[in-house]
């Protein structure tokens, strides 16, 4: 299927309609490499030369946000031999994108509690982030250690640490100040998440952001995500009628 929105200068055609900010969970490495009789970190390392190339698609038509979830929480449960894969990835993915990503107007942040990575890795993410703070395109969110609700509890204890402090009042508590205690402050809801692999989960992604999300589920396992597929999910997301609780 050929690409509908080739360039940010190219004319849109008025039927289809671009959101601004789009989440992808990056699901199906390791069944990808099961099936080719390969150890789970080849999926890992597959599915990374995916993500690389589907975001610098998505900045290329103009997308201005692109949430990825890489690493949950939850994963940490995993074999210790795929988890220190994991890792041995993360870094030379981050000492790669640190050139790699050097012409690409793409601005990248890291959400989740860093705290759990070692100094090393934490070290990458900053100067990745420093290295890209002063691009004006796509902002990349990379979710690392990430779970929505360990990031609403956060959320809740730095408001009760505020009010307790005299920051702000009981009485401004609102939906849209919990918006800004996350990770995502400042930024549009996902106006779509796209899952690839064929689960029906939301797997602890965006739970607060993603109230009034269009999603769609993708029979393809993320390593074989090809440029066409994003085409396709955002296709069907033009052709959804958003009606955010009215008629």
């Amino acid at each position: 299927m050929a690409a509908f929105w080739k360039s940010k200068s190219e004319p849109q055609p008025e039927s289809l309609i671009l959101p601004q900010h789009v989440g992808i969970i990056m699901d199906g490495n390791g069944r990808w490499a099961k099936k080719r009789g390969l150890p789970r970190k080849a999926g890992h390392t597959e599915g990374a030369r995916t993500f690389r190339k589907i975001a610098r698609y998505c900045s290329e038509i103009g997308i201005k946000y692109l949430t990825v979830y890489a690493f949950s929480t939850e994963n940490w449960k995993r074999p210790e031999d795929e988890v220190g894969a994991l890792m041995k990835l993360f870094d030379s993915y981050l000492k790669e994108a640190i050139s790699d990503f050097k012409d690409d107007d793409i601005v990248v942040r890291f959400i989740g509690d860093k705290s759990s990575f070692s100094p090393e890795l934490q070290a990458l993410m900053i100067e990745n982030e420093e290295c890209s703070k002063d691009r004006d395109g796509m902002v990349l969110n990379i979710a690392m250690n990430y779970g929505s609700r360990d990031e609403i509890v956060r959320a809740v204890k730095n408001i009760c640490s505020d009010v307790q402090n005299g920051k702000i009042t009981e009485e401004q508590i609102s939906e849209q100040l919990v918006s800004d205690y996350l990770y995502t402050a400042g930024q549009p809801d996902p106006d779509l998440i796209i899952r690839p692999s064929g689960e029906y989960r939301i797997s602890n992604f965006m739970l607060w952001q993603s109230a009034y999300t269009e999603f769609v589920i993708m029979n393809k396992l993320w390593p074989d995500f090809q440029k066409s597929d994003m085409d396709e999910a955002l296709r069907i997301y033009s052709q959804r009628n958003r009606r955010y609780g009215g008629v």
